[in-house]
């Protein structure tokens, strides 16, 4: 969540894997990790100021990883898809939830993390070298910055997310002078955050599991942030930190999560005008649904239910050739089918 990755070699598609089966041409262009968070380094090459690489996979089954950032690297993920992830250390839990696309979470040098994958992913990895980007005060002494940026999560960085787009989708892939200017921006940006003073606990499961059940018998209404509040019995100042160090999501953004997701189910298996879908799942207008829908899908309901159709439709038509008919679904579905 920038180097050359050792010159134009180190550019050029990796053999897939089963982790990445079927990658788009962005994930093979960067150099995709064999194991977690370790980039890899050719022979007799020197050390780059940042190195890039892409962790994705798009399996469902899950999957348990551990490394430790070398000691003169940090170490920076973005979060590339929506997906639920632990990471951990030790005994202590780190991040437990529903991790959102655009989140960007930093480890500083030497520090082991655990993460445990049920989902498919995709991650993009950023590895720059500490005393270029966080240098120490005085040679010799121990970066005063290691506690600050040390499991720095930020939920959501919409900076750190465009940068991410703009290195996987607007392609400037083979561009080794682009990649190290992304790099050192988002570098830049991370080593000028200043962390929150006040540590937040996520919201106890107990609680989270009657919010989710309270949203999903009343997601059609409207639902405040005082009726989840109360619903979690905690105060709304409270209640909206807790929820989203435990999903990811602020309260109104998880609700609307949730509509969407009931509005897809809608579309995708009825004929029912878009106002009226809009109406079902608790808009209260169609503009303000196409909208939201748009922003989360990246398509508006109407081109999303063509292209689910026009899928579903290939798919019946392909029996000689199902292996085809599933890489049209998984397109518009976003989700593996193998």
């Amino acid at each position: 969540m920038f180097t050359d990755l050792q010159a134009a070699g180190a550019w050029s598609p990796s053999q897939p894997n089963r982790h990445e089966p079927d990658s788009p041409l962005g994930a093979r262009a960067i150099p995709c990790e064999r194991r977690w968070r370790q980039p890899g380094q050719h022979a007799g090459t020197p050390p780059e100021d940042i190195t890039i690489s892409r962790w994705v996979c798009t399996q469902a089954d899950i999957r348990q990883e551990e490394a430790t950032t070398p000691c003169d690297r940090y170490f920076l993920a973005i979060a590339l898809k929506t997906t639920p992830l632990k990471l951990s250390r030790g005994r202590r839990t780190i991040f437990d939830g529903i991790m959102p696309a655009g989140t960007l979470y930093v480890g500083a040098p030497s520090q082991q993390l655990c993460a445990l994958f049920s989902a498919p992913y995709d991650f993009l990895h950023f590895h720059p070298a500490a005393s270029v980007y966080f240098p120490c005060p005085r040679p010799g002494a121990v970066p005063a910055s290691s506690e600050i940026f040390n499991d720095l999560l930020l939920l959501r960085d919409p900076f750190a997310e465009q940068l991410a787009k703009a290195l996987t989708e607007h392609g400037h892939l083979a561009d080794r002078e682009f990649a190290r200017c992304i790099g050192r921006t988002l570098a830049m940006h991370v080593a000028r955050h200043e962390r929150p003073h006040t540590k937040v606990n996520a919201l106890a499961k107990w609680r989270l599991r009657r919010v989710e059940e309270y949203v999903g018998a009343h997601f059609e209404r409207c639902i405040s942030l005082s009726q989840l509040a109360k619903v979690a019995g905690l105060s709304r100042m409270h209640f909206a930190a807790q929820f989203r160090v435990a999903t990811g999501y602020r309260p109104r953004e998880y609700l609307l999560h949730e509509r969407v997701e009931r509005a897809k189910s809608m579309l995708s298996s009825s004929d029912t005008p878009l106002a009226e879908v809009a109406l079902a799942v608790g808009f209260c207008t169609q503009a303000h649904f196409s909208t939201v829908f748009k922003r989360m899908t990246g398509d508006t309901p109407a081109r999303w239910r063509s292209a689910v159709r026009n899928a579903s439709a290939s798919s019946s038509r392909s029996d000689s050739d199902p292996a085809s008919a599933h890489k049209a679904m998984s397109r518009v579905l976003g989700v593996d089918l193998s």
